[in-house]
């Protein structure tokens, strides 16, 4: 298979709305569930964070995906697994114990999901020259959280949709009587499931490989001798120290709200939240959120195309920090107007879209360079992830003892830190506008 059989847009957006998906699903859609299973605020934030560990620790394991089959072999391989995961979630909702027992079969997700981002990046990397990568950078952001719009819009709303029929028609299976809420949610990952298991039937047509590993022969145990050949290769990056925490921290104060938001979305008013039904919330993140996210995402690709990602690094940061402000003011004054409601729902995405491109963009350029490229993005993107899990498993605790005015105060400060260390971030390697300027 050769670069020239495939055009990047027949596989770059499908194969990233791929790997966002089940990111989504357990990050986001995950928690809105417990919220209307009844499960406390706390305790969602804290294991909804802890099974996203593999995304931290993925590049442990990177090294040996290059000993077996390709890169498109895995890609496949973790849609179809993630796919039946979401279809025994399904059948689970309804167990005794069906908190523990959906959460266990959710991590299962996140390992696969974990893989996929890996081997995703190492064909994209693979495949696609500088120039391309910075070119179809809001491609690919835009369809990895156009994911997130699919996810916590349209099935959220659905998912309100459906709890508001079966409240009103009883619903028995096998002898069994259903409630509304597991009712709705059972459906909505039998979906999820149909949609993993297409998306992996086409990326095994349509997905290039990915480059050949050379040393495809090396044992388990040499592998393991690379891996800690990789990780010691990877401090010895001239700024590395600077770069790991310029990933944690540009992420940070996200990594408090990502779970909040969407509880505070729902929670009643007298609690200090919004008292949003799950319809109002898909509706705000699939209408509103889904225009500006893509807008945002694609206008950021061709800002950094044209100037390069040296020039405008800084201004990403302050854009895709503009929803703490957002929600901070939310929190205060608590307005019952949808469209006020709407626009913050819009700042958020746009500046998620616009924002996050660049530090992507940046690991991808400035810190995977080098002999080990793929397996030094995952782990960068590792530690990035490691960044948002840490505060988003106390988030919840943190939360339900500052309630929610005072708790976005806080992250509107947190985000102080991540606007600073941009401003000084290092440029090891020269951006593809550069390089075209001295070519």
């Amino acid at each position: 298979m050769t670069k020239t059989n495939y055009n990047p847009i027949s596989w770059v957006p499908s194969v990233y709305f791929a790997m966002g998906l089940p990111f989504v699903v357990l990050n986001m859609m995950s928690v809105l569930m417990y919220k209307g299973l009844g499960i406390s605020d706390s305790q969602i934030a804290l294991w909804t964070s802890i099974i996203m560990i593999p995304w931290t620790l993925k590049f442990l394991w990177s090294p040996f995906l290059e000993l077996y089959k390709t890169k498109k072999f895995f890609v496949v391989l973790t849609e179809c697994i993630s796919a039946i995961c979401f279809g025994l979630v399904a059948i689970a909702l309804n167990l005794p114990s069906s908190f523990a027992v959906t959460i266990s079969i959710l991590a299962m997700v996140a390992l696969c999901g974990a893989t996929h981002d890996i081997v995703t990046d190492g064909i994209y990397i693979d495949e696609l020259s500088k120039s391309d990568q910075a070119k179809y950078i809001g491609w690919q952001g835009a369809f990895y959280n156009i994911a997130k719009i699919v996810v916590s819009g349209g099935m959220v709303w659905f998912a309100g949709f459906l709890l508001d029929y079966f409240k009103e028609h009883e619903t028995v299976l096998l002898g069994i009587k259903l409630g509304p809420v597991i009712n709705s949610w059972m459906i909505v990952f039998f979906i999820l499931s149909a949609i993993m298991i297409l998306l992996g039937s086409y990326h095994f047509y349509a997905l290039p490989t990915g480059k050949k590993n050379e040393n495809k022969n090396a044992s388990s145990k040499e592998t393991m001798r690379e891996l800690v050949a990789i990780i010691s290769d990877f401090f010895k990056k001239k700024h590395i120290f600077y770069y790991v925490c310029f990933i944690i921290i540009y992420r940070f104060a996200e990594g408090f709200v990502m779970k909040i938001v969407p509880l505070f979305l729902k929670a009643g008013r007298e609690t200090g939240g919004l008292g949003l039904s799950e319809q109002q919330i898909g509706i705000l993140y699939g209408t509103y959120g889904a225009a500006a996210f893509v807008i945002g995402s694609l206008l950021a690709g061709t800002f950094i195309a044209k100037r390069g990602l040296k020039k405008t690094l800084f201004t990403l940061c302050c854009i895709f920090n503009l929803p703490f402000i957002a929600y901070t003011l939310l929190a205060i004054y608590q307005p019952e107007n949808m469209y006020l409601i709407g626009g913050a729902i819009i700042m958020e995405y746009f500046g998620y879209g616009f924002g996050f491109v660049g530090l992507m963009l940046f690991m991808m350029q400035q810190v995977a360079p080098g002999k080990h490229q793929m397996a030094h993005y995952a782990f960068a993107s590792g530690i990035m992830n490691f960044g948002v899990m840490l505060p988003g498993s106390i988030s919840g605790f943190l939360s339900d003892y500052l309630g929610y005015e005072i708790f976005f105060i806080f992250t509107l400060i947190a985000t102080i830190p991540s606007l600073l260390i941009t401003y000084f971030v290092p440029f090891t390697y020269k951006d593809s506008v550069e390089e075209n300027k001295y070519n």
